[in-house]
């Protein structure tokens, strides 16, 4: 049983426009909409889902869009930046062009542990950042959609670097380090480089060290959580019983049935989970058709005249239309 953590599964963030969010990423991201679904623990809440062409697991945003939910503020104690990569440093310079033409917020082209990025917003003030995979070593990237509306040498081929923010550095190393099998490889300022399994873009998270900020406030505009690859539910199983032994808070096992999780709190106000690779998102649809329409795992599915009736019309029938 291959029991290290694999890198990063998946980023759960949370959108005041289920609509609007899906124009962003599809439109003007160049992601696929793999799965429509709603929280499994809040059925009023639509779950969308943007990854690669397959749905691969280390390539997928995902985002809640709870209704009511007041705006985030930023800060500390959060996970405060979600990273893309892209093939080249040259894409950077392709995104640059695409986000003046999309009128979106960014800044200007930099380099961090080495790599050159580029920061971005969505119109919730959402944090992101590009980073180029031309000098990067690790965990594979994903395959962009073959539908996108970016070039295929531009796409975005999965997730890259997680930031968290924290005012307490210390714990944080000690459970990513003593506890997740994560590695410290480097440190700019305020910033530190872990890395976890094959390491790279696709198995990092980069701890911001601020004592200076107030306390991040949950709301739209803001991540929920940061999922951790793991193989299979044995390997869950194994984990959840070393946090367990650990203490640590925990949910213990949840099947979602595209996936297998549990949660934990890794420190005040920072969730994480650890989540298998599979079976994944066309369990129950097509690769032609995924996204188009709500779907529900077989537990809920039951429940679906309810949960049509509390969550409002979302109209994704284009969702396999060539952007």
């Amino acid at each position: 049983m291959n029991k290290t953590i694999k890198g990063i599964h998946h980023v759960t963030a949370m959108t005041s426009s289920a609509e609007k969010i899906y124009q962003f990423f599809t439109d003007t991201l160049g992601l696929r909409l793999i799965k429509k679904t709603v929280n499994q623990d809040d059925i009023q809440t639509y779950h969308l889902f943007f990854a690669d062409d397959q749905g691969s697991a280390g390539t997928d945003m995902t985002f809640f869009d709870f209704p009511g939910l007041p705006k985030g503020t930023k800060g500390t104690n959060t996970i405060s930046r979600t990273s893309f990569r892209v093939k080249s440093d040259a894409s950077l310079d392709y995104w640059v062009d695409r986000f003046n033409e999309h009128q979106i917020d960014h800044g200007e082209i930099q380099e961090r542990f080495g790599k050159k990025y580029l920061e971005f917003e969505d119109f919730d003030h959402q944090r992101y950042q590009l980073i180029s995979d031309e000098k990067n070593v690790g965990v594979a990237a994903g395959v962009p959609w073959k539908k996108t509306n970016v070039p295929a040498e531009h796409a975005l081929v999965g997730l890259g670097p997680v930031f968290v923010t924290v005012t307490n550095f210390e714990h944080m190393q000690l459970v990513l380090s003593e506890v997740l099998g994560f590695k410290l490889v480097d440190a700019e300022g305020s910033f530190h480089l872990f890395e976890v399994g094959e390491g790279g873009n696709g198995a990092s998270i980069i701890v911001e060290h601020r004592e200076d900020l107030p306390e991040a406030q949950e709301g739209f505009g803001n991540v929920h959580h940061l999922a951790l690859r793991v193989e299979d539910e044995e390997a869950l199983r194994f984990w959840i019983d070393k946090i367990n032994q650990l203490r640590f808070p925990n949910s213990g096992f949840v099947e979602r049935f595209y996936f297998k999780s549990d949660y934990f709190r890794a420190a005040p106000h920072v969730l994480f989970e650890l989540a298998t690779d599979g079976p994944g998102f066309l369990e129950d649809e097509t690769y032609e058709a995924a996204g188009e329409k709500l779907s529900l795992p077989p537990f809920l599915e039951s429940k679906r005249a309810e949960i049509e009736a509390y969550v409002r019309p979302f109209d994704t029938s284009d969702a396999n239309v060539q952007r």
